[in-house]
């Protein structure tokens, strides 16, 4: 279940509570979840019945517990939790986390691809034209665009974006702060990756291999995620076989909830014409999966046998590196199989 698919499912709930008259409100058009700010409050959290609470008459918690009865008969929700003064906290069920990687797995690159921008016909061009940063920035928007399903054409829409400035760095015979010496992935991260508002300083730091390096931990989860696949088949690991994957584990909802929030990166880095928030959504979609590569092994050790266990998390896997090639992708950025 995708965070869209979870606010539909929400707002249907609404809908029903109304014409139950269990509630006397305007049905909203849309409903907001997000991921919660701390561990331990469940995938997902909304603040609806805060919303509603005023047109209801009624407190929010009151509001927050008609709504939790029904919301947690919902297929693919476990849990549904009141927190504060009428804050919802879901958690999802094992198996809509499994539907998650089947529709990763069988969309592929189209995955994180929707038509929510379809009605808004517009190209982004840099202001001034031939700006550096500006013209990389509104490349990757304008790829943002088409992939949230806004067609090109129509309304010019010109983007500015602060510019890097050359400075050298101190102990160093170059100056590393030019992109153009950096090569096209790295200078594009280190345009792409700043908000519009900051200047961005493009270091040859972005070259080395090592954890430190953002770019380089996004492109080795991805090559991890291959090798995976690669050492699965040797093993004879089963990863095609049907079965009901059993995440539970912290590391692997953790993953599965970044994974699931892919989409809603995208929509919401189009509309704000801001690829920075897509880069960021990578490195933490990196971390996630270098944390459940230690916590959670896929592969056998040793004598060990491949379990339903070890498919279930070498398709975890798979559908990680779908999403960290889809998201370097459309940056315009590589995602090299090897590092």
């Amino acid at each position: 279940m995708t965070p869209a698919e979870l606010s539909w499912t929400v707002l249907s709930t609404v809908r029903r509570a109304v014409a139950a008259e269990e509630l006397q409100v305007a049905v909203p058009e849309k409903v907001v979840v997000q991921r919660p700010p701390r561990p331990g409050c469940g995938d997902y959290a909304t603040n609806v019945a805060l919303q509603l609470a005023g047109q209801a008459g009624r407190s929010a918690y009151e509001v927050a517990e008609i709504l939790a009865v029904r919301l947690a008969k919902e297929p693919g929700i476990a849990q549904v939790e009141i927190a504060g003064a009428g804050f919802l906290n879901i958690t999802l069920s094992a198996r809509a986390y499994a539907d998650v990687v089947r529709q990763v797995r069988e969309q592929g690159a189209g995955y994180g691809r929707g038509d929510a921008l379809a009605g808004d016909a517009v190209t982004v061009v840099a202001e001034p034209p031939g700006a550096v940063r500006a013209t990389l920035v509104a490349e990757a928007v304008n790829a943002l665009l088409r992939a949230a399903g806004a067609p090109p054409g129509g309304r010019r829409e010109s983007l500015s974006v602060a510019e890097p400035e050359p400075e050298p760095e101190p102990a160093r015979q170059e100056q590393p702060h030019d992109p153009h010496r950096l090569g096209p992935d790295a200078a594009r991260w280190a345009l792409l990756r700043p908000p519009a508002e900051d200047a961005p300083r493009p270091t040859s730091a972005l070259l080395d291999q090592r954890e430190a390096n953002p770019l380089f931990r996004v492109r080795y989860a991805h090559s991890r995620t291959r090798a995976v696949l690669r050492n699965a088949h040797d093993l004879g690991v089963r990863v095609e076989a049907a079965a009901r994957d059993p995440y539970r584990h912290p590391a692997e909802t953790e993953l599965l909830g970044l994974i699931a929030d892919f989409p809603r990166v995208v929509e919401t880095a189009a509309r704000r014409r801001a690829p920075d928030r897509l880069a960021r959504h990578l490195e933490r979609l990196a971390d996630a999966y270098l944390r459940f590569q230690d916590e959670c092994p896929a592969l056998p050790k040793g004598d060990e046998k491949p379990s339903a266990v070890h498919a279930a998390r070498v398709r975890l896997a798979d559908a990680t590196g779908i999403v960290l090639a889809g998201g370097l992708h459309l940056l315009g950025i590589s995602a090299p199989d090897h590092l």
